[in-house]
């Protein structure tokens, strides 16, 4: 018989869980981790203000008088040095590698609600064990991104001052931050995983299913 359980915890491990994926997903995604200076173009209606932005992959910048946002990884990690920096590579992989395995995690958490055990073994360790590892990727990968902050591309960008974990004339974008929290959100719902295993093995879920009953909720 298939029990279906949701309890407050697993509940709140699920969304936190789906969080942090998002988090750092649309980070991953977008060209926003550093921003360059403010820049005016002149135009032939005035002066038009322009601001330069770089993610991991991606960027966008001015071309033929208009904003152009593309991804310079043209060749994947093939791509030439000059063009897509070792350590952005290397952050791009670790990064890339923790969501795909925080993925596998989200999609636990959901099948979580019907089995709550895989050979023996809970379902909520195993995908809290993946999110620390996760967790850590994505420390790795946030790590190695500053050390990429010497390259030609960003100089261009942030001026001859910058140098790896220097930014020179630029400032970190809102995508380096939401990677960030991504990163604390998925430590959190590591721990809270435990939790979410008690909840869904209490006496209290024992008596439910004792009763007969194959659909679970408690608070």
């Amino acid at each position: 018989m298939c029990y279906v359980i949701v309890t407050g915890r697993s509940l709140l491990w699920t969304l936190l869980s789906l969080a942090a994926l998002m988090a750092v997903l649309s980070a991953l995604l977008t060209p926003k981790w550093l921003v360059g200076p403010h820049t005016i173009k002149d135009t032939k209606n005035g002066t038009e203000l322009f601001v330069p932005t770089v993610g991991i992959f991606n960027r966008c910048t001015r071309l033929y008088g208009r904003t152009h946002c593309a991804n310079f990884n043209v060749d994947g990690f093939a791509t030439h040095s000059s063009v897509f920096p070792g350590f952005w590579k290397a952050s791009l992989f670790f990064v890339s590698f923790g969501l795909a395995v925080m993925t596998m995690t989200v999609l636990a958490a959901l099948i979580g609600c019907c089995i709550q055990s895989i050979g023996r073994k809970s379902i909520f360790d195993l995908a809290g064990v993946a999110q620390a590892i996760a967790g850590i990727l994505y420390l790795v990968g946030l790590s190695l991104y500053p050390a990429g902050w010497g390259a030609e591309r960003v100089r261009r960008i942030c001026g001859p001052e910058a140098d790896a974990f220097h930014l020179g004339d630029c400032t970190l974008g809102w995508a380096f931050y939401s990677a960030v929290i991504g990163t604390g959100l998925t430590f959190a719902a590591a721990m809270l995983s435990g939790q979410a295993e008690k909840s869904t093995a209490s006496d209290k879920v024992q008596d439910k299913m004792n009763e007969g009953r194959t659909l679970i909720c408690l608070a």
